[in-house]
């Protein structure tokens, strides 16, 4: 904090899925710094003053729902909450008010899309022409964002990240779907090595690291968010845009790569393999370590439309050992075992084992 107590009033905290939550106080000019930025990924995405904007997800204590819904406000949008309702309560209200934009994670994007099409609800009947998503990286991944603009017909998908500790960060190129570029007038952005912490040669990826110009509250030098990317510095040549282009969104966190049997496993890569087929409602992946080394085992669940006689757990363990050159075990539940998420989804999980 830079100023006294008395400045501040907003209070925000991270949702603690990797830890205790960080809570964040931010003045009056912090915070409407971090809604202009939001200002820029609704710009991106086409969004101005005759849309409709619905928020599909509960109000709490998280930075980035509150940021964009004031920036809504801010370009003079219909800004329409969606706390405290159900997920079909929430498509019909959406389909109620005529929303021409979603927000929301892209799990949840396709959470609504399969509820609307096992309740009868046509998507296709409204006017929801984009979905803004984030708080995951499956909004650059090609299959994820596939999957989402099937259950949407005639919607775009339009990725964007941002942290609690330094504000919304970046938006998807309007001409180049999955490539996001960090918003340089805000931030100072370096990609460095995670371990050596010196800079990522051209083509490589690594931590993205950034200092943040205007958020005098709470400045942050250097802050290393734990995001992996593969950076593009000529983004004016290859993307028609000068900023820094991040190809493929954020590609995973530095503690979630797993290594199996020398193998490199990111979410997204591993996502992107599951989310191509069409037949797959949901997922887990369980970590777990005997003797010193660690194995994998991916849960899944199919979805109502799978072909019954196809072998989809033989299926998806050829897909992955052709991914990642690995045998990764698949085990294949019933409908409605696994959990749904509106928030940041916990796929990922770490389980005993003995011996």
């Amino acid at each position: 904090m830079t100023f006294p107590l008395e400045r501040y009033t907003r209070f925000n905290q991270t949702s603690g899925t990797t830890g205790a939550p960080l809570r964040w106080l931010d003045t009056p000019e912090s915070w409407s710094w971090m809604v202009g930025n939001w200002e820029r990924v609704f710009e991106a995405a086409g969004v101005n003053s005759s849309d409709h904007v619905f928020f599909a997800f509960s109000f709490g204590p998280f930075l980035g729902f509150w940021t964009s819904f004031d920036a809504a406000l801010r370009r003079g949008c219909l800004a329409l909450p969606g706390g405290g309702m159900s997920t079909g309560g929430r498509l019909r209200t959406l389909l109620d008010n005529q929303a021409t934009v979603v927000c929301c994670t892209p799990t949840y994007a396709i959470r609504m899309g399969e509820t609307a099409r096992s309740e009868g609800i046509h998507l296709a009947d409204g006017k929801v022409r984009a979905l803004i998503v984030a708080g995951e990286p499956g909004g650059s991944i090609p299959s994820t964002r596939k999957r989402i603009e099937e259950l949407w017909p005639g919607s775009r998908v339009f990725d964007h990240h941002g942290m609690t500790e330094v504000g919304p960060v970046s938006f998807e190129s309007p001409t180049h779907p999955g490539v996001l570029h960090v918003i340089e007038s805000s931030f100072i952005a370096e990609v460095l090595h995670p371990e050596t912490l010196s800079p990522v040669e051209p083509g490589g990826i690594g931590e993205l690291v950034l200092t943040n110009l205007g958020r005098v509250g709470s400045p942050l030098l250097r802050y290393r968010t734990g995001d992996i990317v593969n950076p593009v510095w000529d983004g004016e040549r290859v993307f028609r845009r000068p900023e820094l282009a991040l190809v493929g969104g954020i590609l995973g966190r530095v503690d979630d790569m797993v290594i199996v049997r020398g193998v490199n496993v990111s979410p997204a890569a591993l996502e992107d393999v599951i989310r191509s087929r069409g037949d797959v409602a949901e997922y887990r992946v369980e970590i777990s370590t005997l003797r010193g080394l660690t194995e994998m085992r991916v849960v899944i669940e199919p979805d109502g439309e799978s072909i019954p006689g196809h072998d989809l757990r033989r299926e998806i363990e050829t897909a992955l050992r052709t991914a990642f050159s690995l045998r990764i075990p698949v085990q294949v539940v019933p409908p409605g075992s696994l959990p749904r998420f509106e928030m940041k989804a916990q796929r990922w999980v770490r389980v005993e084992t003995h011996g």
